[in-house]
């Protein structure tokens, strides 16, 4: 069997620009990855580069020519294992870079067996968790606003970023315009871990779910000082990267938060989930702002999550690629019964 890759670069608006305690965005930068067999079957996966990780659109494209030269050498799209172990030998780090290409090839692996991913790996869909709508900082008022109309979009879950001296202020904003969600926030490191504790009390108080990534992933002292304290739930984002960093978070959080920009792909991903499990930890599954291309292959994992962070590519003015049906912040995995993770050019 033959393989034939290519990868091209998209650029795309977000609806609105998206702000976090690091910094604001207003457009994302993917890389999409193809695969194909010689029947012409083809896979499709996404990168989605952070700078926060080291990676950007530029890089992601510098080093797939290596990481797809690897996928042709190995030349069977099965050989999952032996094509990640490839990966990794050609390229260590780059993740966001790795992640595309693993996507890619399970989507090809998956369509080329007839099955959506999911079903490839056994899994109920019915098990999946619903996903949060991400509440990005901005003015009060605006956020006020932005909660009001994810509710009134029919999501349920709001994820909602602090990290600036309003936190209270946004929180009861939200509250106010969204009185019967589910609500998660996020500080992205932004706090110290003093502040950390003491903010975990009044948002306990506005029947927040948990904190995610409170203090600094450079500071596991800190982190294990908010968790011993806090009177919420702590998940590790920033501090948990790949498989290898589970048992360093085990004491220190509540719940392991993967993503597969981070974790370099999606055996890895699983790796990640397993090994949360071993420790006792919840998992999450959260993302960048991504492109459909590569969200619907992290939703393929959904039923074997607590919680679900994935709406990077309902933040987009405009997707090239459609994937799971997310209306509603509802994973729904079988709706479409789509071979593979589900992505396709929304031009189909």
């Amino acid at each position: 069997m033959s393989l034939e890759t290519g990868f091209e670069r998209v650029s795309m608006p977000l609806e609105a620009p998206f702000t976090i305690a690091r910094g604001t965005q207003t457009e994302a930068e993917n890389v999409v990855v193809r695969v194909a067999d010689d029947a012409g079957t083809t896979g499709v996966g996404g990168a989605a580069p952070s700078a926060h990780y080291g990676e950007t659109a530029a890089t992601v494209e510098a080093v797939l020519p290596a990481l797809l030269d690897a996928v042709e050498r190995v030349g069977d799209p099965h050989a999952l294992h032996a094509i990640e172990a490839e990966l990794r030998a050609v390229v260590n780090g780059n993740p966001a870079a790795r992640a595309a290409v693993s996507i890619a090839v399970h989507d090809l692996a998956a369509k080329r067996l007839g099955v959506p991913l999911y079903r490839l790996w056994g899994l109920d869909p019915s098990d999946a968790p619903m996903t949060s709508f991400t509440i990005g900082l901005d003015e009060t008022e605006r956020v006020r606003e932005k909660a009001a109309d994810a509710v009134a979009a029919g999501y349920s879950v709001l994820k909602v970023k602090l990290g600036t001296d309003r936190d209270r202020e946004l929180i009861d904003a939200v509250r106010d315009a969204a009185p019967d969600a589910r609500l998660r926030v996020d500080a992205n490191e932004a706090w110290t871990p003093k502040e950390a504790v003491e903010k975990s009390a009044w948002l306990a108080g506005r029947d927040v779910e948990f904190v995610e990534q409170p203090v600094p992933a450079e500071n596991p002292e800190g982190l294990r000082y908010v968790y011993e304290r806090s009177a919420l739930p702590i998940a590790a984002d920033e501090s948990c990267v790949t498989a290898a960093d589970v048992p360093a978070i085990a004491d220190r959080c509540d719940i392991a938060n993967l993503k597969l920009m981070k974790t370099g792909g999606l055996l890895e991903a699983r790796r990640v989930i397993a090994a949360a499990r071993a420790h006792g930890l919840a998992v999450m599954c959260g993302c960048m702002i991504e492109s459909n291309a590569s969200i619907a292959a992290a939703a393929q994992l959904a039923p074997l999550l607590d919680y679900a962070d994935l709406d990077g590519s309902l933040l987009l003015a405009e997707d090239p690629y459609e994937g799971v049906d997310l209306a509603d912040g509802e994973i729904r995995l079988a709706d479409r019964d789509r071979a593979g993770t589900g992505a396709r050019p929304a031009s189909e």
